[in-house]
């Protein structure tokens, strides 16, 4: 498999797992975006798997208040 669609996959199984993880605490991306004070926009790049440093800074932030660290 190519590397850049190995890329692709696991930037969909991220996006899932934040989701359902979303999903389970009756959240919506507006509602963990507020909780994190940040731009719903910038929440939403960091879900869907942009790459910028602010970006994985994000998820982590995103992993955590969802726990999701040790996944």
């Amino acid at each position: 498999m190519p590397l850049e669609e190995q890329l692709d996959e696991a930037k969909q199984a991220v996006t899932k797992a934040i989701k359902m993880a979303l999903l389970e605490k009756g959240w919506s991306q507006a509602e963990l975006a507020e909780t994190l004070n940040l731009n719903r926009g910038i929440v939403s790049r960091a879900i869907n798997g942009d790459n910028n440093p602010q970006s994985v800074k994000v998820r982590k932030m995103i992993y955590k208040i969802l726990g999701m660290e040790g996944e």
